[in-house]
């Protein structure tokens, strides 16, 4: 996402780089750019028209900081002004109190509120150690019942439903069955139509009143754009929601429903979901954002991937052994296993500073990570213990059991064992590990995208 906003930053950044300061004509000329570019990603007119007035103000105000470098400061303006444009956000979700915490979640049809309350539960189970009840008040859609009653069992959670019967007269069930099983939060899905109208908001309306949510999150699809932030602001008018809940923003390469909502309506996005997996779903933090779309990736949020995908005694023993250059193709099948629990490599890549803003146009191949697992389980415990014994004979047989040719095996021998000379002397103190990067990324199996090691070099020149 904000592919296209963040190259076009890029480029403002560099012009400015170049100015021995920063004046009302060079800040105007760039935000010229930056302005179509927010227009491009489908930013609401109104917010990229305040954006840019207060970003040029700043600029060329009295708040430039004297003997600071112009591109740096303004590249801290634009990232501050995002920062206000997107936030304050508080992330944590109100628990506890006498009885069931409540929790509506409203938005059009087809927005993926269902699959947002298997998210939602998920992430309360994983954060807050509760124990969730769901409530299918989707009456009017059978297969959203079915949908929330299937996500139930796949999270092992209790669903309130009940065919036949009104909106009200499930949430008010539910609700009751909470407190009778000592269940909280409730999380209610209620209906939606294609378009808003007058029986959908009446009936939201009546469940504010009556089931007495505590909080109310709005979902709405990220793909949809700006038509997201018109039913946003719609929606706020009749039931003054608390926060919204962004959909496919994994999905949506503009990104420009997540720049606008909270300007436009005053509520705040509270968390996106970022795939179809129920553990695809995070907070939403605007300094985290406002970095990747500036090019500064997002370490904070790899790293809980990270926390969550590899055990830390597994991740305690792999530092030591990469330390010592003690690793073998055993531990790096292991690695490679960790590291892919994590998500897709060109995902994984995006959060890592001055790279991510690289993927622009770059695919990674992962098939070639399948190649290399393929390769290393065609090998005996001994093989990937000590992959020298690897004679011509027991790489045609593990060539012919991975189904790959003996030019594969052979291609990942040579760059295990090149990856390995690098780890040696970056723990003898013999190498700096940046300087090794770029060609060692490669290595092994040849999965870096075409292109980059080029872009990564120039970077670094």
């Amino acid at each position: 996402m904000f592919e296209s906003l963040t190259n076009t930053l890029e480029g403002f950044f560099k012009k400015i780089k170049g100015k021995p300061r920063l004046t009302e004509k060079n800040i105007e000329d760039g935000l010229r750019e930056v302005r179509l570019a927010l227009l491009e990603a489908d930013v609401h007119f109104r917010v990229v028209k305040d954006f840019t007035k207060s970003v040029s103000e700043k600029a060329v105000g009295d708040e430039v900081i004297r003997g600071v470098n112009p591109a740096e400061q303004i590249t801290k303006i634009v990232h501050d002004e995002l920062v206000s444009l997107m936030g304050p956000v508080d992330t944590k979700i109100p628990l506890g109190g006498e009885g069931p915490t409540v929790i509506m979640l409203a938005g059009l049809q087809g927005s993926g509120k269902t699959t947002t309350c298997g998210k939602l539960a998920r992430h309360i189970m994983d954060k807050y150690e509760a124990a969730p009840i769901l409530c299918a008040a989707d009456v009017r859609r059978p297969a959203a019942i079915d949908q929330l009653e299937t996500l139930g069992r796949q999270l092992e959670l209790p669903v309130v439903s009940e065919r036949g019967a009104d909106a009200l007269t499930v949430c008010l069930k539910a609700r009751m069955e909470a407190a009778k099983q000592n269940r909280s939060p409730l999380i209610l899905d209620t209906g939606g139509r294609l378009h808003i109208d007058e029986e959908m908001m009446g009936e939201l309306e009546e469940l504010k009143k009556r089931a007495k949510p505590d909080q109310i999150y709005l979902v709405a699809d990220a793909r949809t754009g700006q038509d997201a932030v018109t039913s946003a602001r719609e929606f706020n008018k009749r039931i003054e929601y608390d926060a919204v809940v962004l959909t496919n923003l994994d999905g949506d390469a503009r990104g420009g429903a997540a720049l606008s909502i909270k300007a436009v309506t005053g509520k705040p996005v509270k968390f996106v979901g970022v795939g179809e997996k129920m553990d695809k779903f995070e907070p939403f933090y605007p300094e985290r954002m406002a970095d990747r779309i500036l090019g500064m990736g997002d370490v904070v949020t790899l790293v809980e991937k990270a926390e969550k995908a590899i055990e830390s005694e597994d991740a305690e023993a792999m530092e030591q052994k990469l330390r010592k250059a003690q690793f073998d193709l055993e531990d790096f099948r292991k690695q490679l296993r960790m590291i892919r629990n994590m998500g897709p490599m060109k995902e994984i890549m995006s959060y890592i500073p001055f790279i991510g803003n690289k993927m622009d146009g770059l695919d990674f191949d992962e098939s070639e990570l399948d190649k290399i697992e393929a390769i290393i389980n065609s090998m005996t415990t001994e093989e990937r213990a000590r992959p020298q014994l690897i004679n011509a004979g027991r790489r045609n047989r593990i060539a012919e059991g991975s189904g790959n040719r003996a030019v594969e095996v052979n291609k990942l021998l040579k760059q295990f064992r090149q990856m390995k000379k690098v780890m040696k002397k970056v723990s003898r103190g013999g190498a700096d590990i940046e300087d090794a990067l770029p060609d060692q990324l490669t290595a092994p199996g040849g999965v870096m995208p075409k292109g980059l090691k080029g872009k990564l070099k120039k970077r670094k020149k």
